[in-house]
């Protein structure tokens, strides 16, 4: 193998030995004979309370976005419904370790025939079932290899929390063979600054201690001699360096502003020299909950992170949950297509006081600050949808309200949806989704999935040309706004500002402070006339370099 070619989802260079993660645990050929269910029973549930013990522990050593997904697994190592499918299968004569690998398939296969956030969950599962298995056979933890030398990790794919507790000062970057530009490796990887390739195949061919050079933003992962690896390693290192002192307000080379904000899920996942929030996710306080947050906690928890940000923007995305992501409070009836269902803004059709309650909470802690709060409701679809989520937000007392642009319905109305609202965000994980018909969680449609595909490019230049027009905000709070060349497409096609993981920024703001606006606007034009993804992010990089 000289270049193996997959998606790249977190950019930088480097270059090192490659290891691969140590397996996980085997099943004895024959299982063992059951004599004490209820002991057998009791084994299964002290194992998975170990684990989640174990990933709380784990939790604790990190924050923000890593520490949010390791407590979320934690939550599903212990829930009812699997030690209730474990507990029958020991009544049917199965050893611990056997009940639980044979119950957690079976949620898998649900969770992979459902789609979206139940096919991410599959993941969490199947480290819960290595983990909860190594502890009943008195084997090995599975996880990261420790080679005694800094490293390139090659996977089928990551669990959760191997991603979350990777330190970049021994794993240089990841490569795996499986994996979409949405998995939790491709966020993970990004929050710590690591290059990551996802979507590889062929890459698990390569025997530990080969040495490869891993390019994260073109996807590229080549065989190179080891002499060859200082000084990849050392350009590295000055093209961070570069990229560090580039700093102020995101702004093209001939002084155009597009302001570069931040995904966060709370304070924790601010960074110092921000312009402001782009995105603020707030599933995680109602998610794993068996009642609705009140009004208070969540006042509380929006203070937190507009107190931190001073008089900074921050735009505020209402609820995203669903049948995709369930909330038990809430009392959902199960849908074969959660992914297409009742989901976002849709929720208050039927329950009007959890986005009321929200809003409220919203006002509240927006009237005690100094920041500026803007609200934008997910999941839209129509013109009307937007116009009585605008009028909802007015009634709390908020005097900025937008929508998500994920749907494509809504990116073909979007000249009528600014009629309605002040600004509108694009969210190109889900719009990518939608317009191509993948799965974005399925790691075998990942080139269908990727930003670049003509089709979604196209939907949003049609949107930025709509505000353009309107004289209204468009963002982009995508993951691909924090890929340098696609950013530079973006402000191109009229995209007004960017919002991204924070160590992301450097990277963009650094390529818009080497570009004028015309510039952008060509390779704009460049990536709109190429024929398919490959072919787009080939041309920008070959005539922005």
């Amino acid at each position: 193998m000289s270049e193996l070619t997959g998606l790249g989802v977190s950019p930088g260079r480097t270059a090192g030995p490659v290891y691969r993660m140590s397996p996980p645990p085997s099943l004895p050929a024959e299982p063992p004979s059951v004599t004490d269910s209820a002991a057998e029973v009791e084994a299964a549930a002290a194992a998975l309370r170990f684990v989640a013990d174990e990933l709380t522990r784990l939790s604790g050593q990190v924050e923000g976005a890593a520490a949010d997904v390791l407590d979320t697994e934690s939550m599903m190592a212990v829930d009812p419904t699997l030690a209730d499918a474990v507990s029958r299968r020991v009544d049917a004569g199965r050893a611990a370790a056997w009940a639980i690998t044979d119950a957690i398939a079976e949620q898998q296969e649900a969770f992979a025939a459902i789609g979206g956030y139940f096919a991410e969950r599959a993941a969490d599962l199947a480290d819960i079932r290595d983990r909860a298995v190594a502890r009943l056979l008195g084997l090995p933890m599975p996880g990261l290899p420790m080679p005694g030398e800094p490293y390139v990790l090659l996977a089928d794919d990551l669990s959760p929390a191997d991603t979350a507790l990777l330190d970049p000062a021994t794993v240089l970057a990841i490569v795996t063979r499986r994996g979409g530009p949405t998995s939790h490796t491709a966020i993970l990887a990004k929050a710590r600054g690591l290059p990551a390739v996802v979507g590889c195949a062929g890459v698990l061919d390569l025997p530990d201690g080969a040495v490869v050079s891993v390019d994260g933003t073109t996807g590229f992962v080549s065989t190179v001699d080891d002499a060859e690896v200082a000084s990849i390693r050392a350009e590295a290192r000055r093209e961070r360096a570069r990229l560090a002192a580039f700093t102020g307000p995101g702004r093209t080379k001939d002084g155009h502003p597009v302001p570069l904000m931040l995904n966060v899920g709370g304070a924790a996942d601010l960074v110092p020299d921000t312009e402001g929030v782009g995105l603020f996710r707030t599933e995680f306080l109602f998610l794993g909950r068996t009642s609705a947050p009140t009004v208070a906690e969540q006042e509380r928890a929006y203070a937190e992170l507009f107190g931190a940000l001073g008089d900074h923007k921050v735009v505020l995305r209402t609820l995203d949950a669903g049948a995709d992501k369930p909330l038990p409070f809430l009392g959902l009836a199960a849908e074969d297509n959660p992914a297409l269902g009742v989901r976002g803004l849709r929720i208050a059709r039927d329950h009007p006081a959890v986005l009321a309650d929200q809003l409220e909470a919203v006002s509240r802690a927006a009237t005690a600050a100094a920041a500026d709060v803007w609200v934008m409701a997910p999941m839209v679809a129509t013109a009307a949808e937007a116009g009585a989520f605008v009028e909802e937000v007015r009634k709390a007392g908020l005097p900025t309200a937008g929508v998500m642009i994920e749907v494509p319905a809504a990116a073909l109305q979007a000249r009528r949806l600014l009629e309605v609202v002040d600004f509108v965000s694009i969210g190109t994980n889900d719009l990518s989704q939608y317009t191509m018909a993948a799965d974005r969680m399925n790691g075998a449609l990942a080139d269908l999935l990727d930003p670049w595909q003509p089709a979604v490019l196209e939907l949003v230049a049609g949107v930025a040309s709509a505000g353009r027009e309107a004289g209204k905000p468009v963002g982009v709070c995508g993951e691909s706004a924090g890929d340098p060349l696609l950013a530079l497409v973006f402000v191109g096609m009229g995209v007004t500002s960017l919002s991204m993981s924070g160590p992301s920024v450097a990277a963009v703001r650094a390529a818009l402070a080497a570009h004028t606006l015309a510039d952008c606007e060509r390779l704009a034009q460049l990536a709109m006339d190429a024929p398919d993804a490959p072919s787009a992010r080939r041309a920008v990089a070959e005539a922005g370099a």
